[in-house]
């Protein structure tokens, strides 16, 4: 049986994704009680975060990484805890609702900074731990 068929398998992906999901609630709280709610700034922080994360998961499990971890653990990392705490659902809707209100400025730096910074920081994480794994 593959990890993706079993029941396990299906809790810890759930699990994992109701961790990401409580701790990019909690980033989301903690962005707007710091500098307010003007930009999603907790949502960019979820998302560049998060793509470290999976850089550095990416990086250490992969063919050359320092750590082969199991499918079930990648499952939980990757799919369930990054799939749940990475928020680019939530970046479409608040890109949108900047777009309608006409702050053209805005939005466009939210997609800007979303794209260049995410791509960066999965990028740097992943040659973090390829560099840790030598």
């Amino acid at each position: 049986m593959t990890p993706a068929a079993s029941a396990s398998f299906v809790l810890l992906v759930a699990a994992g994704g109701a961790l990401g999901t409580l701790a990019r609630w909690w980033v989301s709280l903690a962005m707007t009680a710091a500098v307010g709610p003007a930009f999603p700034w907790g949502t960019l922080l979820a998302n560049v975060s998060g793509s470290l994360l999976i850089g550095i998961v990416a990086g250490w499990s992969g063919e050359h990484g320092r750590l082969l971890e199991s499918d079930v653990a990648r499952g939980f990392v990757v799919i369930g805890f990054c799939g749940g705490y990475t928020t680019f659902s939530a970046f479409s809707l608040q890109t949108v609702e900047m777009l309608q209100a006409g702050d053209l400025g805005r939005a466009g730096a939210n997609v800007a900074g979303s794209l260049v910074l995410c791509l960066l920081a999965t990028w740097a994480g992943y040659a973090l731990a390829s560099a840790l794994s030598r």
